[in-house]
């Protein structure tokens, strides 16, 4: 067992700066077009470059590295203790979503709140904890004497706005990252706190702006009624029909379906169950779709288009709303795509759709924001699956198990591409009711330390692999 207690000890004076950090509203970019005046990422990235630069590991080496008119990102470089040329890469973001909806009472986004296990506030879990969990088991594998790879950490800025920045800093790394062996990713899910979970596919997202004009400004809706359709109605007409059009082109893999099914046998409804249904009750229960099977949903959410409105523009409050019709409406929309669609194929048949709608004197427009490829994880190494199946057992009392996300790491994509020889451990915290991007988000303090001791035991099982 990889020095439990160095790594209970660790968390405890883990805690205190991550909950300071909490305190900080470091907006990803898509959300504070300001983020460099007003100077809350810079906090974030100082605050965690300074915990990382004070811990105790031989020859480690934490830079800030800073591109004009882009999000830093701190880059960690620990060297080898094993003698081999290979890299272990841990990848973590520190970036926020905004507050998104009225937290509990008691509870705000930027105030840490710690309630048992629980630690809440934005960002603890998505994704603060990263880079605390890596540092501090590399730092467990140095106490217990066991030899490691390289290890190179890289901990992003923009990942909540698509990962924008990463690129211009990866190509600007070049060489530094070094030969990548085994990429460790500590920004996903996980189906329970029961269990080690691996993430095997990333659906791609597409996030745009789609705008209805019928007038060049408002006019009275007893004037115009019966004349002029609804900008906002044939805008929702045009969401269903994109809906309904939008379709994978891709078949599954065979052992997603096997995976969704081992997740079903053991979760059972909780995988529905647990979202915030209206007074608990559960539509999809009641369902009359043959395929009603909770492997069917666990696939729709993680290999199946998904649209979603995001925001809306052209529609005052409601304390606003003169009687009028008004001369257009634009919904942001965010599209989660397959894990093997390519998003610039997805924006063409989307603007092919669009196209064949006939809307004589009306004034259509598609504006792409973010598109971020999906990922699909490559076979499993003997070794790697053995390593995640002790050290799960070791430290969870379980076998670890795999299953689809339905959201996007951008960098997932990025990092196949670049190192297609590389494993892949995808794993995170966010379990049931952890909620991230909406209110009440909290890091379930006992898996953060679990997942820790297992990535130490995965990065020393690593170097013996070799």
């Amino acid at each position: 067992m990889l020095a439990v207690d160095f790594i209970e000890g660790r968390w405890k004076e883990i805690l205190p700066v991550l909950s300071k950090y909490i305190t900080i509203p470091n907006l990803s970019p898509a959300f504070d077009a300001s983020w460099a005046k007003n100077g809350h990422m810079d906090r974030a990235v100082g605050l965690i470059e300074s915990w990382c630069s004070t811990q105790n590991l031989p020859g480690r080496r934490v830079a800030k590295m800073n591109i004009e008119g882009r999000t830093p990102i701190i880059f960690i470089d620990i060297p080898a203790t094993d003698g081999s040329d290979k890299t272990v890469l841990l990848y973590g973001h520190l970036d926020k979503q905004p507050e998104c909806g009225t937290w509990r009472e008691g509870l705000s986004p930027w105030t840490p709140v710690q309630d048992g296990d629980r630690l809440y506030g934005r960002g603890g879990a998505d994704d603060g904890y990263a880079v605390f969990a890596a540092v501090t088991a590399i730092q467990a594998i140095h106490e217990q004497g066991v030899p490691h790879a390289r290890c190179v950490i890289i901990i992003e800025a923009s990942e909540e706005s698509g990962s924008p920045d990463l690129p211009a800093h990866i190509e600007a790394l070049g060489s530094r990252i070094g030969k990548v062996d085994l990429v460790i990713c500590l920004d996903s899910s996980c189906g329970d706190y029961d269990h080690l979970w691996r993430t095997t596919s990333l659906r791609g997202v597409v996030m745009a702006d789609l705008r209805v004009d019928v007038l060049e400004h408002s006019i009275h809706s007893g004037s115009g009624g019966g004349l002029v359709d609804s900008s906002f109605l044939i805008l929702s007409k045009l969401l269903l029909l994109l809906e309904e059009q939008l379709a994978a082109k891709q078949s599954t893999p065979t052992e997603r379906y096997l995976e969704a099914q081992d997740v079903g046998m053991t979760l059972g409804l909780s995988v529905l169950d647990l979202l915030p249904w209206l007074d608990g009750k559960n539509p999809l229960r009641h369902s009359s779709l043959s395929h009603n099977t909770i492997s069917y949903w666990i696939m729709r959410n993680t290999w199946e288009f998904a649209l979603a409105v995001t925001g809306i523009d052209g529609i005052p409050p409601l304390e606003k709303a003169a009687n009028v019709l008004r001369p257009y409406t634009t919904a942001r929309i965010s599209l989660r795509i397959p894990p093997m669609e390519s998003p610039e194929e997805t924006v063409e048949s989307i603007r092919r759709i669009l196209r064949r709608v006939p809307l004589p004197g009306v004034n259509v427009t598609f504006t792409p924001k973010v598109t971020a490829e999906g990922w699909n994880a490559p076979t499993l190494a003997p070794w790697l699956k053995e390593s995640l199946n002790v050290a799960s057992n070791e430290f969870f009392g379980n076998m670890s198990l795999a299953t689809g996300e339905g959201g996007t790491i951008p960098f997932m994509g990025m990092l196949g591409k670049s190192f297609p020889n590389a494993q892949f451990l995808v794993t995170g915290v966010l379990g049931p009711e952890s909620n991230a991007h909406g209110p009440n988000e909290f890091l379930h303090i006992p898996t953060a330390k679990k997942v820790t001791a297992c990535v130490a035991q995965i990065i020393a099982d690593h170097s013996r692999s070799r």
